[in-house]
């Protein structure tokens, strides 16, 4: 789950399973899963996802929202702050990689 103070509503149960990461800790993949909520986010790195199951509303600091549904695939860039909502449970893979400092 988010840290509680980044939760907006909802009770975002999440559940992570990391298929792969490479030897340099920057790139890694997997399957998260995530119930019903909505939460405050900041990326620090980017993410691929492909959403296998569910619905989920992105929103970013100038509250422009984007809705995405099973079949969708898309990209979460590293600087990206707003709120990630699970609006129906879902199930993605990710492809994420975070640039070391």
């Amino acid at each position: 789950m988010p840290p509680a103070q980044h939760i907006l509503s909802g009770a975002p149960k999440q559940t992570l399973s990391n298929l792969y990461s490479d030897s340099t800790g920057q790139f890694f993949s997997g399957i998260w899963e995530c119930e019903v909520g909505k939460w405050h986010v900041s990326y620090t790195e980017n993410e691929f996802c492909y959403l296998l199951k569910g619905k989920v509303t992105l929103t970013d600091g100038n509250g422009v929202q984007t809705t995405l549904t099973a079949g969708d695939a898309f990209v979460v860039p590293a600087g990206f702050k707003g709120t990630w909502e699970t609006v129906e449970t879902c199930r993605k893979y990710y492809a994420v990689f975070e640039q070391k400092a």
